[in-house]
Parts: C-alpha cells; sequence; structure tokens
C-alpha cells in the first residue's frame, strides 16, 4: 500500500513532534523552579501532567503508525538494521521513561509538596538527589531521541 506512506510517515513524524518537543523544555522548567523554591511543586506538577496527558500517549502511539509504515512501505524489517536499532532504542527509552523517570519526577513532587520554611539553607539532599537523577535521566532520554531521529533520517547501512 505504497499511497498510504506518505500519510502515515506524516502520522508519525508528528506524533514525535508532538511526544518529544515539549520534553526539551522540561530542563529549562526545572531551572526555573530552581530559582523559585516556592513555585518548584508546581513546575515538577506542570511537567509531570504534560508528560502522562500528552507525552506518553503520544508516544505511545507511534508503535501503530510505526508498524503501519514498515508494512505500507514493505520494509524487510530484519533487512533494514537502522530500524531495527531504533525500535530497541525506543522500546529502552519508553521503558526507562515509564518505570525510572516517572517515579523519580512522582518522587520529586511529594518531596517539594510543602514549600521550604523561610530562611532555608537550601532544598535538602533527597531533593537535590531526586533532581539530579531526572536531570541526568532527561539528558539520556534527550539523547536517545537524537539518535533514534537521526538513525530515522540517515538510515546508516550496517
Amino acid at each position: 500500500m505504497p499511497q498510504l506512506v506518505p500519510w502515515l510517515l506524516v502520522v508519525h513524524v508528528m506524533s514525535a513532534i508532538i511526544a518529544f518537543g515539549p520534553t526539551y523544555a522540561f530542563a529549562i522548567y526545572g531551572a526555573q523552579g530552581g530559582k523559585e523554591p516556592q513555585h518548584v511543586n508546581f513546575m515538577v506538577r506542570a511537567n509531570h501532567f504534560v508528560s502522562d496527558r500528552l507525552v506518553l500517549p503520544v508516544a505511545l502511539t507511534m508503535p501503530i503508525s510505526g508498524v503501519l509504515l514498515i508494512w505500507a512501505a514493505g520494509i524487510d524489517l530484519f533487512a533494514a538494521h537502522w530500524l531495527l536499532l531504533a525500535i530497541v532504542i525506543y522500546i529502552f527509552a519508553i521503558s526507562f521513561s515509564v518505570l525510572v523517570q516517572r517515579k523519580a519526577t512522582i518522587r520529586l513532587e511529594d518531596l517539594t509538596a510543602t514549600p521550604p520554611p523561610p530562611g532555608a539553607g537550601g532544598p535538602p539532599p533527597a531533593v537535590l538527589a531526586t533532581v539530579k537523577q531526572i536531570r541526568q535521566g532527561g539528558m539520556l532520554l534527550g539523547l536517545l531521541v537524537v539518535v533514534i531521529v537521526t538513525l530515522m533520517i540517515v538510515k546508516p547501512a550496517f
């Protein structure tokens, strides 16, 4: 069904933009929250809300459009090593996002539920450790998205 390929490609690419685009702003929101500790919980909750209501649901639709693209284009999945690698990276990234990153965000949401007392000397160690974990996880996920997009565009032969 080659005539479906352009339409499925539009759906697949738009899904990627809608799902992963907002995640690149999360670090900026986090940095702003760190500058205003009384508002950090709001930023954490807002990021969590966007992740749960937009990023994950849209990202989880991508395998459907991807499988339909493979079928419509007649791609031999086992001959397209770049595509297999991209799929494996995607599965790892989504699993990491749900099993690690999401849980850390919920933990940070709980840790920051009560604003710091006036004159507090800085965030508690548990908050700092969780922020560090989320930051590192976000960098990993951002890199994985870049690798997947690169594989999808370049389609290297290996």
